[in-house]
């Protein structure tokens, strides 16, 4: 009679495997020699002179199970935690900074690589950067509209300008408007959605713009569509005004009253048929669902009158006419041919206290950031954003979310404030002199605050 002790010790999880293996061969040599029966309770030696070959096919098939079981189960934590939690390069210490200088200059660098499932570009923060000039300013840039010329209108301060994104963990690719148009060469790039759409149009206009030879670049305005042509290179930057991306009675012209404004929810073709043949589209739609609690939706056509539309919450609305976009996309672009962006809500900054200035007036005469980690005000609703987080998840052509909401919420400075417009012209002295109720806390000065996004978008391209 064999007697066996086996001591009870603590096995590393690497090598449990080995000791499986080891403990198999171990014991199929140790039935063979000594004519064991492993499965007797008792462990004593069995009758037969031989193990039959079923009895060892078991033992290798169970042991082997186990084993492969163990490995799948380390194999898939591992490749979790490697998505989960795989840093991007970190920023280093004062003595590299002048290296990554360097590395930021030269944009062809593969160090340098953007990659948007590792580096975050929500998390960071807005650092003052007089060094890098600016590719336009709205004095040089014939394509910036009034409203958001907000040095040429009189504003004095220049500071916004030269405030610089800088993501927790990666560097974010300075844009290039050389490598933005050879990207770009023989497409079409086609902003659709309101005026913060067109803000970020125009911004990408004016970066790629001075680069480009005159006589080599048109510009076609519309009320509707307008057309920026880079001739050498064969490419369009295009911008589609359209403000809740589906069908309504207050696109052209537009009802200032917003009670007046009725959202056909379920129809898109008659705009969508201008993105078709597009190779990049961008799109948005948030501030114009903002007017009210509630907003007036219509099923079917307005042939029939504007007679039988149903008030509903503005986030029910919303998602309604989001899935109508979202159908249209999956059922009409080839992600072979087309790619989709979609740009996150741009911060409005209406209230002052929100941000710690008791005494202030909205947006008005503000020169800094807020320099508060994560600060998040009222004019980014999350439940809104919830909404664009589901409707995108649910589709089948990926779309590519430029996520500029949190790092716009730090911004209170960089609106047109008082130099902006109001109804296609400039405020008036009185006007200006009552922030209170003309301060356009909703648009950006140019340049400014969209030259940010369209680094994220060129980042991504």
């Amino acid at each position: 009679m064999f007697h066996h002790s086996v001591a009870l010790t603590f096995i590393p999880p690497i090598t449990l495997p080995c000791f499986i293996l080891q403990l198999s061969f171990s014991l199929l040599l140790h039935c063979e020699l000594v004519h064991i029966h492993p499965f007797n309770m008792g462990w004593t030696k069995s009758a037969k002179r031989k193990l039959s070959f079923p009895i060892i096919t078991a033992i290798i098939c169970t042991l082997t199970f186990i084993f492969l079981l163990y490995t799948e189960r380390i194999s898939t934590i591992s490749y979790g935690s490697i998505l989960r939690f795989k840093p991007c390069p970190k920023r280093n210490s004062a003595d590299d900074r002048e290296l990554q200088s360097d590395q930021l200059d030269n944009p062809t660098d593969e160090s340098l690589d953007f990659d948007p499932d590792e580096c975050s570009v929500t998390h960071g923060k807005w650092v003052f950067n007089t060094s890098i000039k600016p590719l336009y300013s709205d004095m040089t840039c014939p394509f910036i509209d009034k409203q958001y010329s907000c040095i040429k209108n009189g504003r004095n301060d220049s500071d916004y300008r030269y405030w610089e994104w800088q993501p927790d963990d990666c560097m974010l690719p300075r844009f290039d408007p050389e490598i933005a148009l050879r990207k770009l060469r023989g497409k079409r790039l086609m902003f659709a959605g309101d005026s913060l759409q067109r803000n970020q149009w125009e911004s990408f206009v004016c970066l790629i713009e001075s680069v480009i030879p005159k006589g080599k670049k048109s510009m076609k305005r519309g009320r509707v569509h307008s057309v920026f042509k880079a001739k050498e290179y064969d490419a369009t930057i295009e911008f589609y005004w359209a403000p809740f991306l589906v069908e309504s009675n207050t696109d052209i012209p537009i009802k200032s009253d917003p009670k007046q404004r009725i959202i056909k929810v379920d129809s898109i073709a008659q705009r969508a048929k201008h993105w078709l043949g597009a190779d990049i589209l961008v799109f948005n739609t948030y501030v114009w669902w903002m007017s009210g609690l509630k907003t007036k939706a219509l099923w079917g056509e307005f042939e029939n009158g504007e007679e039988g539309y149903e008030e509903l919450d503005t986030t029910v609305s919303y998602r309604v006419a989001l899935r109508t976009w979202a159908n249209w996309i999956d059922s009409t672009v080839d992600p072979k041919k087309t790619r989709v962006f979609f740009t996150t809500m741009s911060p409005s900054h209406q209230k002052n206290k929100e941000w710690g200035n008791i005494n202030g007036i909205r947006c008005y005469n503000e020169t800094r950031p807020v320099m508060k980690k994560g600060h998040w005000g009222t004019g980014s609703n999350k439940e809104m954003m919830n909404v664009v987080a589901n409707v995108m998840g649910r589709m089948k052509v990926p779309v590519t979310v430029l996520n500029i909401t949190q790092l716009s919420e730090y911004r209170i400075d960089a609106h047109t404030s008082i130099y902006g417009e109001l109804r296609g012209k400039l405020l008036t002295a009185e006007q200006r002199a009552n922030p209170l109720h003309f301060a356009d806390c909703i648009h950006w000065c140019l340049p400014g605050v969209p030259d940010t996004w369209n680094q994220l978008l060129f980042a991504y391209l």
